[in-house]
């Protein structure tokens, strides 16, 4: 089995486990009296309590993330405001409400955290943080990473058939029958990070450009809006989107699945606490350290798959070249 399929099979493991806990989620539970999880901080706990309150900013949808949160509320009695938006429009928020001196969030929980100003998080260091892989955690102690995010091309299972799938971007680039009818998200910035490390600057950028060129890429905004129109047939294919959300489309009826091509994107989302947290003790506990174990379930392993870290967001602009 490929370093790929192994990742996609433990996702499936670890999305059923915790499909299998939301049940007892809908069963009155009196924190108080629970016996405490292993990740919990009891020197936290009672300042955190104080607070009563966790104010969650994330681009994690609402089906994925909430149930993480529900559990942190069975656990510990403090409710959770969560706010959910882009990765673009959080970043511009928290710069905005950062300069106004507001203090509107505690935690934020985004693929795009490392591109903050260091001085709008602040540091902290998680239980677990010496068990993540360094790829997985800053080393100046502001973020770490909550999840793994595989990359690779998706396709609607009507209008393309298996046997019709490229065996390589190289051969991605000359399918001119398909010009128009593929999509990519603007900002795929890991995947474009990626194909340059793979194949080189000059290579990887003239690769780019045949793609663009030939394939004519609707550019959409937003990987799950991409993936359910893939899935519905209104893209024959997804030049690049997130594993996830493409098999999440799948299990729910969609005409779509995945397939490999190298080099396949890793990327981490992270999770940091606000510099100006209204609530600083209950922001230091489990969304942080159940991160950390999130991530060392999910770091990298030598599996010969390409990696590329977080790097700066591509405009749009790569499509029309």
């Amino acid at each position: 089995m490929s370093g790929f399929q192994t990742g996609i099979c433990v996702c499936i493991r670890l999305l059923s486990v915790a499909v299998s806990l939301v049940p007892c989620l809908g069963t009155p539970v009196n924190a108080q009296d629970a016996p405490s999880p292993p990740w919990l901080d009891p020197t936290l706990l009672p300042a955190a309590r104080a607070e009563d309150s966790l104010i969650v900013y994330s681009s994690t949808n609402e089906q994925e993330g909430l149930p993480l949160f529900k559990l942190f509320t069975a656990a510990t009695g403090i409710k959770v405001e969560y706010v959910r938006a882009s990765d673009a429009v959080l970043m511009s928020r928290m710069a905005i409400e950062f300069r106004a001196g507001q203090r509107s969030y505690d935690i934020v929980q985004t693929g795009t955290i490392n591109k903050m100003p260091p001085q709008m998080l602040a540091e902290y260091e998680p239980p677990e943080a010496n068990n993540i892989s360094p790829q997985a955690r800053d080393p100046n102690k502001r973020w770490y990473g909550v999840y793994a995010n595989y990359n690779s091309p998706a396709y609607n299972t009507e209008r393309v058939k298996a046997s019709e799938l490229p065996r390589s971007y190289e051969e991605f680039a000359q399918r001119k029958e398909w010009a128009g009818k593929v999509a990519i998200d603007g900002t795929d910035n890991e995947w474009l990070k990626a194909m340059m490390q793979f194949y080189g600057e000059r290579e990887g950028t003239e690769l780019v450009k045949r793609l663009a060129a030939t394939l004519r890429p609707v550019v959409t905004d937003g990987h799950l809006a991409m993936a359910r129109a893939t899935g519905a047939g209104e893209y024959w294919v997804s030049l690049n989107n997130y594993v996830n959300l493409s098999m999440n489309v799948k299990l729910a009826g969609g005409a779509i699945d995945v397939w490999a091509l190298d080099p396949v994107t890793l990327f981490f989302g992270q999770v940091g606490v606000n510099a100006k947290a209204p609530h600083p003790n209950a922001a230091r506990l489990p969304p942080i350290s159940c991160s950390a174990n999130n991530a060392r379930s999910f770091s990298p392993s030598s599996d010969g798959c390409p990696r590329a870290r977080m790097c700066s967001r591509t405009r749009r602009a790569w499509w029309k070249c």
